[in-house]
């Protein structure tokens, strides 16, 4: 562990022979392995964190912007820098459950999500989907949202393939408040 940018790796008894690695540790990915905040059923009720979130904070819950029908959140377990999600207010879990207004608007999001990761972060390009069912990979199934994950040249490398870890140079509030005020721009 660094206490500075100019200070010397701190030993850590327990961990081996010293050797010339350095150890990013990355604990916060634990809750996502062992399932934290996953709803226990499929209803609003039944603990959908993004049932939850348009009830906190813009700050507490990582939002960046709001609609009148969906928001704009970052995602607790990144795959990228900048990675945040257009979730609908509604708790529906199936595309083809939105209405002509929420469709509309989580187009206009999607824009305008990728407008602002442009100019707070220069993306070079990115990688927009939903997974639809749990079957397709949707980690909360149950509540429609769509991923959009900033890509630059270059952005892969060893860490992902060798040790699945990726490295998020930001921590998610800063990320949240940069996203926020390019959001307006």
């Amino acid at each position: 562990m660094l206490h500075s940018m100019t200070s010397e790796p701190e030993q850590q008894i327990g961990v081996g022979t010293p050797d010339a690695f350095q150890r990013l540790w990355t604990p916060h990915r634990m809750a996502y392995i062992q399932g934290e905040n996953k709803p226990d059923g499929p209803e609003a009720g039944d603990g959908c964190p993004f049932c939850s979130i348009p009830a906190k904070s813009d700050e507490d819950g990582l939002v960046i912007a709001r609609g009148s029908h969906v928001y704009a959140v970052l995602n607790l377990y990144p795959y990228n820098g900048g990675h945040l999600m257009v979730v609908p207010f509604r708790h529906i879990a199936d595309y083809t459950e939105l209405d002509e207004p929420e469709t509309a608007e989580l187009a206009l999001f999607t824009k305008r999500a990728m407008t602002a990761l442009r100019t707070a972060s220069g993306a070079h390009g990115f990688n927009i989907g939903m997974n639809q069912g749990g079957a397709a990979g949707a980690g909360i199934a149950a509540h429609l949202h769509q991923h959009i994950v900033p890509r630059w040249g270059g952005d892969t490398n060893f860490m992902p393939v060798v040790a699945h870890t990726k490295v998020l140079p930001q921590l998610l509030a800063d990320t949240r408040a940069m996203l926020a005020r390019a959001w307006l721009a």
